[in-house]
C-alpha cells in the first residue's frame, strides 16, 4: 500500500501541475478539490509512514517529473514545489501537535497546509496575487482533503495510527 500511495501522490501532483499549465488558473479550484485534496490527505497518511527527508524527496521529484514531462511548465513546477514544501512544513507541524484520531489530525493540518499552499502556488505560478483563486483553492482543498482523508481512514484503518 505504501508504494501505491507514493505513486498516486506523485501522479496526482504531476497531473495537477500539467493541467494548470495547459488550462490556466481557472482549473485550479477543480484541481484543488480532486487532486490536491487527495495529495493533502495522502501527505498526512505518508507522514506516519515516511521520514521527513523522504517526503521532501517525493515533493522535489514530483516537481522534477512535471518539468521533465513538459519543460514549458517550468514556473508551474517551481511554484508547486515551493508551495508544497512550505505547506508540508506547516501541515506536519500542525499534524504532530494535534491530538486525537488520525482523521481529526489530518483534517486540522489540512486546513493549515491548504491556506499556505493556496496563497503561495497561484501567486508564484501566475506572478500575481489573485484573491478569488486563492479563496476558491482554499475551500476546495479543505473540502477535497476532508473527503479523501475520510476515504483513507475508512479503507486503511489509519484512524488509530499515531506518532
Amino acid at each position: 500500500m505504501l508504494t501505491t500511495a507514493i505513486l498516486i501522490y506523485a501522479a496526482a501532483m504531476t497531473l495537477a501541475n500539467l493541467s494548470v499549465a495547459h488550462f490556466g488558473p481557472w482549473v485550479s479550484p477543480i484541481n484543488a478539490f480532486v487532486l490536491i485534496g487527495l495529495d493533502l490527505a495522502l501527505r498526512d497518511w505518508l507522514h506516519v509512514r515516511l521520514r521527513a527527508w523522504q517526503m521532501g524527496a517525493l515533493i522535489a521529484s514530483t516537481g522534477a517529473l512535471t518539468y521533465a514531462l513538459n519543460p514549458a511548465v517550468g514556473m508551474i513546477a517551481v511554484a508547486s514545489a515551493c508551495a508544497f514544501s512550505a505547506a508540508t512544513l506547516v501541515d506536519w507541524a500542525t499534524f504532530v501537535r494535534l491530538r486525537g484520531s488520525w482523521l481529526f489530525r489530518a483534517n486540522g493540518s489540512n486546513v493549515a497546509g491548504a491556506a499556505v499552499d493556496s496563497l503561495i502556488f497561484p501567486t508564484l505560478a501566475f506572478g500575481a496575487l489573485m484573491p478569488h483563486i486563492v479563496a476558491l483553492q482554499f475551500v476546495a482543498k479543505v473540502c477535497g482533503g476532508a473527503l479523501w482523508a475520510w476515504a483513507l481512514a475508512c479503507t486503511s484503518r489509519t484512524t488509530n495510527t499515531s506518532r
